[in-house]
């Protein structure tokens, strides 16, 4: 059996573990991923049932498999290629779930299954409501990191995006928050996946036709950004390298652009709003319960 490295378990300011040897094995045995859409893996889709390719960066559907499946992929790639016993993963998020409902619905559920490390990144869709209260979020977050810590388990938070074109108004309230989530780290003894600081998601070709949404290269990216919160190395130590600038755009495509994607997906999102609906009504999570990952090819 293979030896783990022995670190301290507190994160430095960077969100990552001191004194960890990032070739170390992960000591995780059981991950459970919560949270909402991002989480869920929209809109890095698996190939259909028939095997054939699913699009990426746009609705479908095919069952998605976004970062945290790809983060349980390295983590049960290094445990097995040492000698250790495959990574058993569980992914509980659900898209349109406001933070309310992942503390109500998902922590509970995730903490039954006795694991060892919780990925909890939600509240982004409470920041695009209008009466969003940032130190109210915040201290439900708390919360529900207290209660997973106190059984011992290690627990991964993400910072907010930095938004820009459409979105840029919610700069402001996604800083505070994320002002609050390394607070909330530091307090805890909690991992940090820094979304804010990973400077390739600040263009337009990591997102998805939506723009709130990552393409499979966006879901790479982050995934390898989530080994380094938990003080592992990337995958590609090349992660957080922007890409190549694009040309300019016209003001006319710029602006059709932007009415075809505000017709498209802002509508219909209002429309839901309007109706007190969500996007995730009815949809049960796609991993439910710990599987060793990744799961069997008939499974």
């Amino acid at each position: 059996m293979a030896d783990v490295t022995t670190q301290d378990s507190t994160p430095t300011p960077d969100g990552t573990t001191p004194g960890a040897a990032p070739t170390s094995v992960p000591p995780w045995t059981r991950y459970v991923a919560i949270g909402d859409s991002f989480s869920e893996g929209l809109w890095d889709p698996y190939p259909y049932d028939d095997g054939s390719p699913a699009p990426g960066g746009t609705e479908s559907a095919a069952k998605q498999r976004g970062w945290a499946d790809r983060l349980a992929g390295a983590l049960s790639t290094r445990r097995t290629t040492a000698g250790e016993p495959a990574l058993a993963y569980a992914n509980l998020a659900i898209r349109g779930r406001l933070l309310r409902h992942i503390l109500d619905e998902q922590v509970d559920v995730a903490l039954a299954m006795q694991p060892d490390l919780v990925s909890f990144v939600g509240g982004g869709n409470d920041i695009l409501r209008p009466q969003a209260d940032i130190d109210v979020l915040s201290a439900r977050l708390e919360q529900g990191v207290a209660a997973i810590r106190a059984t011992g388990a290690d627990v991964l938070l993400g910072t907010g995006f930095k938004a820009g074109a459409g979105l840029s108004w919610t700069r402001g309230r996604v800083g505070q928050y994320n002002a609050n989530i390394w607070t909330i780290a530091r307090k805890h003894g909690a991992h940090v996946l820094d979304l804010w600081g990973l400077d390739p998601l600040f263009d337009l070709r990591m997102w998805a036709d939506d723009r709130i949404h990552l393409t499979p290269e966006g879901h790479r990216r982050v995934a390898d950004a989530a080994l380094v919160g938990l003080g592992q190395a990337p995958v590609d130590p090349d992660y957080a390298v922007a890409l190549d600038p694009l040309p300019p755009q016209a003001f006319v495509e710029r602006a059709r652009a932007n009415a075809q994607w505000a017709r498209t997906h802002v509508v219909p999102w209002v429309q839901r709003r309007i109706k007190h609906t969500s996007s995730g009504d009815g949809r049960a999570p796609k991993w439910g319960a710990p599987t060793a990952w990744p799961p069997a090819a008939d499974e």
